[in-house]
């Protein structure tokens, strides 16, 4: 654990502290760009991710953020292959098409497709 930076670098305490600043920065700008990414087109999280793994060349707080998710991911990787949670996901998953199948069925019967236009006139 701690830095990766080379030798050196790390035997200047001024270089080194610049290092760490320019990890920092990049780390910062790709989670930024990550979390961007969310709400618009794009892989967020696998971007706040790769930030989390560039900070956790030089900081020893992000190599342990980054060991958590990868061991909370892969917990959840085992849960879900799961026979009994597969089966179980899948009954929910097709219930709920059902319900919002017969819902939408029953709103274009009562009202039908009514365009937010109007092209009749």
């Amino acid at each position: 654990m701690g830095s990766r930076a080379p030798e050196f670098i790390k035997s200047r305490r001024g270089l080194h502290l610049s290092w760490q600043v320019g990890v920092f920065i990049v780390g910062l700008a790709v989670v930024g760009a990550g979390i961007v990414m969310l709400p618009l087109p794009g892989p967020g999280w696998l971007v706040i991710f790769g930030g989390m793994a560039i900070w956790a060349t030089e900081f020893v707080w992000a190599q342990l953020v980054l060991r958590w998710t990868k061991r909370k991911v892969t917990e959840a990787a085992q849960r879900a292959l799961d026979p009994k949670v597969r089966r179980r996901n899948i009954i929910l998953t097709t219930v709920g098409l059902v319900i919002i199948g017969a819902l939408l069925a029953v709103y274009l019967w009562k009202f039908g497709i009514v365009m937010p236009w109007k092209i009749d006139e």
